[in-house]
């Protein structure tokens, strides 16, 4: 963990600095009658807190370092994804899982005094409350979250402990879920926190009782600094993540607001990356306009005490000096402010979305400029609300987020370009793809044989269940054929018939789609006057195919004999048919 360590303390001594301040300055603006637990004075020396030595429950699995904003918390007044207010939000079901994690902790551990803002703080920092709140009604997360691969390239190198089970991985470890457990502190510490009999690390309820109680571990009391902080230290063994989640802690104890799961604000800087809001990108996917790229100074931002823009003393977050800040007439270009792969299956909405920031050509946030997000391309992609196109206006630390992008039902590649009204060398082109939903299996759900009579109905209609990776498929695109032989997938002309709108003989169906369960059901079938077998075909988007057995049999004959044969195959025993004696005799 060397690496990352010393390279954390080069680019987080500024950073370190401004997150103390930060709560210093958060501390300074507390509303009256809020509860003061664990605050004997958070700035002073949280700074200087060494890191603890041995094992963190992340593994020091990087972080989100965005920092909140230095006034009290109030309701959003517009959602359009950049206000400060925003931060202030927390999604339902995720705050839910805090505070039934902090009631059950009071209960059994009353000594330990958490509160369930510190829980917060670190869902925050961790991943951002669940990437916003994007978890399904028992609280696990719509797709797994996976911290970077620990294979000692730039983080610490944790072999294989849970042979993937938890992360997918069976070489190296990778932090999981909404609060981050590497599987090795999962395995000692996994909760059940909403009472389905299962530990599951991503979900948020079992995740942050978990982490209730590693923070709680050693008999802490976390209503005393020193001990508050050798619990978060023990979490990420990093200065910086010291003062990031202390940060946010004061913070969320001026107040929180519930919002709507998957409505939570996203950040977008973190720990991993070498510049705020100019997160490298992984792929080639997002091409930025020719104009060149504001130069944030790299000779000088891993100096100690340079804070990138050439002044020597750091200033908390919002503090513009006596400087004026820049008007939207100064910005001269437009980076990614975070935003990820768009990627989504059809009919689903992204979980990445579209950020910029508005920058100087020195890299200095230009706040209010009025920003055009437009899909274009051959999609029926469209933003909440059905519209290709949305102004945002950036926010004072020069972000703006369009709102929350939807795929439609074709698939494909489109964009979704970004560019600041009236500067039109000041764009960025998102490459974004809507992918098609796929099966790599299909079984029948009845065993019942598919026998029918010439000229008539079949009993039994065929019913299919599609699998992608052993789970359920659906909304997957199908076709149903009745093929001329297991050699030859061409529609046949005799035998097994659907009946189409006109009530004619049809032999293959398109636009077939699995249902939520994965389920597919075919229309009734019909044999024509030709007895034999024959074979229906069922393809998918995604390759998995089916071949069903139809059988059209004439009926067997009645072997019951009719009353006509069994009265003429009796003995006769009429008086004629007997011997008479002759007279005389």
């Amino acid at each position: 963990m060397a690496p990352v360590i010393g390279r954390r303390l080069r680019r987080g001594t500024v950073t370190a600095a401004v997150a103390a301040a930060a709560v210093a300055a958060l501390a300074a603006s507390q509303a009256p009658g809020v509860t003061d637990v664990g605050r004997e004075g958070p700035a002073a020396g949280a700074a200087d807190t060494p890191p603890p030595s041995g094992d963190s429950a992340t593994g020091d699995s990087p972080y989100f370092t965005d920092l909140p904003p230095l006034q009290s918390p109030v309701p959003p007044t517009a959602p359009n994804g950049g206000d400060k207010e925003d931060e202030a939000g927390v999604p339902a079901t995720v705050l839910d899982a805090y505070k039934k994690a902090e009631a059950s902790l009071s209960k059994d551990k009353p000594g330990c005094n958490l509160p369930w803002q510190l829980l917060a703080a670190i869902g925050k920092v961790e991943s951002g409350q669940a990437r916003g709140g994007r978890v399904d009604a028992n609280g696990t997360t719509l797709k797994p979250i996976l911290g970077p691969v620990l294979n000692g390239d730039g983080f610490a190198k944790i072999t294989d402990t849970d042979k993937g089970a938890y992360d997918g991985d069976s070489t190296h470890d990778r932090a999981v879920g909404p609060m981050q457990f590497i599987p090795s502190t999962w395995a000692s510490w996994g909760q059940d926190g909403n009472g389905d009999g299962e530990k599951d690390p991503n979900n948020i309820y079992d995740a942050a009782l978990a982490a209730g109680r590693y923070l709680c571990a050693g008999g802490r009391d976390l209503s005393v600094e020193a001990d508050l902080h050798k619990a978060i230290l023990s979490y990420n063994r990093s200065t910086e993540y010291l003062n990031t989640v202390l940060s946010w802690l004061e913070y969320y104890r001026k107040g929180t607001h519930e919002v709507p799961d998957g409505k939570g604000v996203l950040p977008d800087d973190r720990s991993d990356t070498r510049y705020p809001g100019l997160r490298p990108d992984p792929t080639p996917s997002h091409s930025p306009s020719s104009k060149p790229k504001p130069k944030p100074n790299p000779g000088n931002d891993d100096k100690p005490g340079n804070n990138g823009g050439g002044s020597s003393k750091p200033k908390p977050p919002g503090d513009g000096g006596s400087q004026k800040p820049p008007a939207p007439a100064d910005v001269d270009a437009l980076a990614n402010a975070g935003t990820g792969d768009l990627v989504a299956k059809t009919g689903n909405a992204f979980s990445e979305r579209v950020a910029v920031r508005a920058l100087t050509e020195s890299g200095v946030f230009v706040p209010k400029v009025k920003v055009r997000f437009t899909v274009s391309g051959d999609t029926d992609a469209r933003f909440e609300g059905g519209v290709r196109g949305v102004t945002v206006t950036t926010n004072s630390r020069g972000k703006a987020t369009a709102p929350v992008l939807e795929a439609g039902q074709k698939a494909g590649e489109f964009v979704v370009q970004a560019r600041v009204l009236g500067h039109a060398a000041s764009r960025i082109d998102f490459e974004a793809q809507t992918v098609a939903r796929v099966a790599d299996a299909l079984a029948r759900t009845s065993a019942k044989p598919l026998v029918c009579e010439p000229g008539k109905e079949f009993a039994e209609q065929v019913e299919v269940r599609a699998t992608h990776k052993g789970k359920v498929a659906d909304g997957v695109a199908a076709t149903a054929t009745m093929i001329k032989s297991a050699t030859d997938a061409s529609a046949n002309d005799k035998g097994p018939y659907f009946k189409g709108a006109d009530g004619k003989p049809v032999r293959t169906l398109t636009g077939l789609k699995t249902g939520a369960n994965g389920v597919l059901k075919l229309p009734k079938m019909y044999a024509d006057g030709a007895a034999g077998t024959y074979l229906l075909r069922i393809v998918t988007e995604g390759g998995a195919t089916l071949t069903v057995e139809l059988k059209v049999t004439a009926p067997e004959p009645d072997t019951t004999p009719s009353p006509s044969d069994s009265a003429s195959a009796t003995p006769s025993t009429s008086p004629s048919a007997s011997t008479s004696a002759s007279p005389g005799v």
